[in-house]
């Protein structure tokens, strides 16, 4: 079996989610160190309005896409259900035939509480091995149920299921299965800005909290990609027809990243191997430059020292566990802003920029988007400009069509 066709589409996703290097902007290799994680189509923003404001959607105006980036807002939605459709082609800069599909739906249960529900697929393509078509993908559904504790305040609870199935026809590889939970909570309240009564809103989503994933039955097992997402925003009217929303995400991997070599040696492998005598910082120096000590390095990290890492202790772990110590932490958080503009909250212009710090996957874009919307539907598309070199997000094109379910009720009564 060709093992490079097989997982091509595996290798472009990583480079997209884990980043492009920029020679540049490195020092040397040994400083991209990612934060590591399997699933990595979860972390894939779905919709064309989020996607327009930079991927910013923790505390936005709630929308029937929220079950993605706080599923906390959907008690404060206006009308009483809805559904969503939404398309990406993925990595269009690459290849033809990655794309991700969402269909995402709520319902209010009363003025207080709400279920919704999403479900993604994500297929990697068609890949030829041993003259046979192969087709990965990634799959997760997830319902959620969300209520308003207070006129100005949300949470809401949510379980999903995941599955990935990389087709690797052998007796060593099998389809991964994982069960994750979220935890949400959503503010949202008013302040005066001199004559206008503006809407002041912030979220908190802790998603995928759950199980690891294994493709080998249990042998060996990998994190899928637990995350925190803060964020703000803020909406003010202009007039009776123009408002401007203004809005941002800080967004937290907590995943534990993998100790590098040179922090094995220098902080682990006494311990780990305690037959050895102490070594001075000139052994390890030389140890780390020639490499000596990988085998143990990578039974350490097989054993104890990450792939072992139960997913709570990694929760723990992922805020306080980065080689270069808290400068490094901080360059694990991803920085979303955005700005939209509405025109009678029925035509809208997006723009976004999303930063990445390059020693930990160097997406950095600019986003643009725009929408339309009607009783009945809305249209939204949103764009990636890429401000990192070969970037294969950039141009990434997204497309949303939403129903509102009451505009369609209203419409069916009208006709009767």
């Amino acid at each position: 079996m060709n093992n490079k066709n097989i997982l091509r589409s595996l290798i472009l996703l990583c480079i997209a989610l884990f980043g492009n290097v920029n020679a540049n902007a490195q020092d040397s290799w040994s400083q991209l160190n990612p934060v590591n994680y399997a699933v990595t189509s979860l972390a894939i923003a779905p919709d064309a309005r989020a996607a327009g404001l930079g991927d910013v959607g923790a505390a936005t105006d709630p929308d029937v896409n929220s079950q993605y980036w706080n599923p906390a807002k959907y008690p404060f939605c206006i009308s009483r259900a809805g559904v969503a459709l939404n398309y990406t082609p993925w990595l269009r800069q690459l290849v033809s035939d990655i794309d991700l599909a969402n269909i995402t739906g709520y319902y209010r249960l009363g003025n207080y509480d709400a279920l919704s529900a999403s479900l993604r697929y994500f297929s990697l393509g068609e890949v030829l091995a041993d003259d046979m078509t192969i087709r990965p993908y990634e799959l997760s559904a997830d319902i959620a149920y969300s209520r308003m504790l207070s006129e100005t305040f949300s949470a809401a609870v949510g379980l999903r299921f995941i599955y990935s199935d990389m087709q690797m026809k052998d007796d060593s590889t099998y389809p991964g299965k994982a069960f994750a939970a979220d935890i949400a909570l959503y503010h949202n309240g008013y302040i005066n800005l001199g004559n206008h009564e503006s809407q002041l809103g912030w979220g908190l989503n802790l998603s995928n909290i759950g199980s690891k994933i294994s493709y080998d039955q249990g042998n060996t097992s990998e994190f899928i990609p637990a995350n925190m997402r803060f964020g703000m925003s803020l909406m003010v009217p202009l007039d009776d027809y123009n408002t401007l929303s203004i809005c941002a995400d800080a967004n937290k991997l907590m995943v534990p990243t993998m100790p590098t070599y040179k922090q094995f040696v220098n902080d682990y492998l006494e311990t780990y191997e305690p037959t050895l005598a102490p070594m001075s910082q000139e052994d390890k120096d030389r140890a780390i430059s020639t490499g000596s000590y990988s085998s143990d390095y990578n039974t350490w990290l097989n054993d104890e020292g990450y792939y072992n890492v139960s997913p709570i202790t990694g929760i723990f772990k992922s805020f306080s566990d980065a080689p270069n110590g808290f400068k490094e932490e901080l360059q694990e958080i991803q920085w979303s802003v955005g700005a939209e503009y509405s025109y009678n909250n029925q035509f809208f212009v997006r723009a976004g920029y999303h930063y990445e710090h390059p020693n930990k996957g160097n997406r950095q874009y600019f986003t643009v988007g725009a929408g339309f919307k009607m009783s009945i539907f809305s249209i939204d598309a949103g764009y990636v400009i890429s401000t990192a070199q070969s970037n294969p997000l950039d141009q990434t094109l997204r497309f949303s069509l939403a129903f509102d379910m009451d505009g369609i009720k209203d419409l069916i009564g009208k006709r009767r």
